[in-house]
């Protein structure tokens, strides 16, 4: 997985673990595209207090994924309704399905649909 949406993704699930400045700081640099320097110019810390701070973070976001495993349960769950998803669109297609068949699976495509929007 890319480094920035792993970053994106454990401080989604975890983020609100940090403290407001380590939240601060990780949320310009990973979700603003803030760099190093900059954010240590704007706060007025060294460059090397952000980069500790940030490597920091990485650390404590994963050990809480390590333990949790939120992000990995997420992921598998939704792979597991996208098959839902194609399964119940490729019986959708079969024409010896009953009236009350497709009904049935429109209501599953529907319910999976639901489920991708949410997570």
């Amino acid at each position: 997985m890319e480094k920035i949406v792993r970053q994106s993704l454990l401080y989604d699930f975890y983020g609100e673990l940090l403290t407001n400045h380590q939240k601060s700081i990780y949320e310009d640099f990973v979700l603003n595209d803030i760099g190093i320097s900059e954010i240590a110019a704007l706060r007025g810390i060294s460059r090397q207090g952000v980069h500790d701070l940030i490597r920091r973070c990485d650390a404590t976001l994963e050990n809480y994924e390590d333990t949790l495993k939120l992000i990995e349960k997420f992921l598998k769950i939704k792979s597991w309704v996208t098959k839902i998803h194609t399964l119940t669109g490729e019986f959708d297609k079969l024409s010896i399905a009953s009236i009350q068949e497709k009904e049935l699976v429109d209501q599953i495509n529907d319910i999976s649909n639901q489920i991708l929007d949410e997570i």
